[in-house]
């Protein structure tokens, strides 16, 4: 089996976009080592744990009851309680990377941690499966090969779609302010920066329901070779399944 990285900021990741893969990938039997800015453990968002402020959005917004509970179950995992520090990240010790979203304000250290672009980029460049989701195909789009092209150029992928992005900001600004806008710009439209054809950004289809353990194809995803992509918490059923998968395939030679 394969040997995953995980790496995650030290706080406000989303809980369902780490923890859901990290269950599907454990019980297939991957290791997934995690790790952080400075080897310290990481916390995800609270508000997509508690739904604090979200009011009677929280249970569109928060969390559902898969995710709350995988989340659990990763609090008591000891390589997520003693993460490795991005300094040490090698690319040769590991088989494959997925890379999380979130998007709250302590998202920004790993969005533009140039160690983790640079892994990013090493990790496409061998071949190895990568698998990001929501604003974790940022970090893949800023990803840069050693001559400045965007790893992603050429390739087809999904991400938070604009639409769903400023749905969010849009209904909560009046008490939450910027919360759900990470940067300026939206992620849809940084990704479509960094590549080659508008049309090889796939937004999928409308939908505000979430994939399940039992119904996985609620999910959408874009695979493009070695590189898997998913758009928010709803798809992260299909998307963990889908890249245990991909790990599971024997390496290229």
């Amino acid at each position: 089996m394969a040997t995953i990285l995980i790496p995650l900021p030290r706080s406000g990741f989303d809980p369902t976009e780490t923890a859901i893969p990290w269950r599907i990938l454990n019980d297939a039997g991957h290791r997934v080592v995690f790790a952080t800015p400075d080897g310290t453990r990481a916390q995800a968002d609270p508000r997509m744990l508690n739904g604090h402020g979200l009011g009677p959005l929280a249970p569109l917004l928060m969390a559902d009851r898969h995710g709350r509970s995988a989340y659990q179950l990763l609090q008591k995992e000891p390589g997520f309680r003693r993460p490795l520090s991005y300094r040490v990240i090698h690319v040769d010790d590991y088989d494959a990377l997925l890379l999380p979203g979130g998007h709250a304000p302590g998202m920004k250290p790993y969005l533009e941690s140039t160690l983790l672009q640079d892994a990013t980029a090493e990790f496409f460049a061998r071949e190895k499966p990568v698998g990001a989701i929501c604003h974790g195909v940022l970090l893949a789009a800023r990803a840069r090969t050693g001559s400045g092209r965007p790893v992603l150029l050429g390739r087809r992928t999904t991400a938070l779609p604009a639409h769903m992005e400023l749905l969010a900001w849009t209904l909560t600004r009046a008490w939450l302010g910027d919360y759900y806008r990470t940067y300026r710009q939206t992620v849809e439209a940084e990704v479509r920066a960094a590549l080659a054809d508008d049309e090889d950004f796939i937004r999928g289809p409308l939908s505000l329901r979430r994939d399940g353990p039992d119904h996985p194809t609620l999910g959408f995803t874009v695979t493009d070779g070695h590189y898997l992509s998913a758009r928010w918490p709803g798809d992260a059923h299909r998307f963990g399944s889908e890249f245990a998968t991909m790990c599971a395939a024997p390496p290229r030679i």
